[in-house]
């Protein structure tokens, strides 16, 4: 502090170390991406790091934002107010991590890659109308239902080839998610069974928010996995 006493020096000091707050993350990482477009040395220090899908992931975010009919103002980004979102983008940015670090996915152009993550959502909506007409009432398009849909989804597409079906046509995750997520069972707040789109539903109607933490949404994604088919080899 150029001109300031010794004791303002401290004073100063002692308020910047013991307020600070951290940037929020969703922020953080619109500020990454920009700098990483407009920086190709921010990138490169990002691939040496193995954080290179921080970039790739809200580069997906913000044009699912804002392309897709899915997700237009469901994705709360940086600085918005909250409304009839459902889910923060940086949650949403975290969910695409093991999506764009498998080799299929992650060696796409983005372009195709956002017709994928499109035809994924839009095959499940015809499944799961109701929990698309009203987002807010529901956990699918939130953290648990996001997170644990993207998780499988590596192990989706490969489903999705070995039957050689075309990988962004909805009708393709239609066909290979209807019997897994209409089946897909779990107890209600009042330990009663509930199954398709009342299992989504907020506590305490639905299942799904027994399955919020970590270990939760593991299990739950192996619930759905282990409903899948087998993957099948292209002769």
């Amino acid at each position: 502090m150029l001109g300031a006493r010794e004791d303002e020096e401290m004073t100063q000091f002692h308020i910047v170390n013991s307020t600070a707050k951290s940037v929020r993350t969703d922020l953080a990482l619109q500020l990454l991406r920009q700098r990483a477009e407009k920086d190709p040395d921010v990138l490169v220090a990002l691939q040496e790091r193995g954080r290179e899908w921080q970039v790739e992931a809200q580069n997906l975010v913000e044009r699912l934002s804002n392309e897709s009919p899915i997700w237009k103002h469901r994705i709360r980004l940086a600085n918005m107010e909250k409304g009839e979102t459902t889910i923060p983008a940086a949650s949403m940015a975290m969910s695409l991590k093991p999506l764009l670090q498998s080799p299929y996915f992650g060696g796409l152009r983005h372009d195709d890659q956002l017709k994928i993550l499109e035809a994924y959502w839009a095959g499940m909506r015809e499944v799961l109308r109701p929990v698309f007409d009203n987002p807010t009432e529901y956990a699918f398009q939130k953290g648990v239902g996001v997170q644990v849909m993207h998780a499988i989804l590596p192990h989706v597409l490969e489903l999705v080839k070995g039957q050689a079906l075309p990988v962004t046509d909805p009708q393709s995750y239609t066909r290979l998610l209807r019997e897994p997520l209409e089946k897909l069972e779990g107890d209600d707040g009042s330990g009663n069974p509930v199954s398709g789109p009342t299992f989504w539903a907020a506590a305490p109607v639905g299942a799904a928010g027994t399955y919020s933490g970590s270990a939760g949404r593991r299990v739950l994604a192996a619930k759905v996995k282990q409903a899948l088919p087998d993957v099948d080899i292209i002769a």
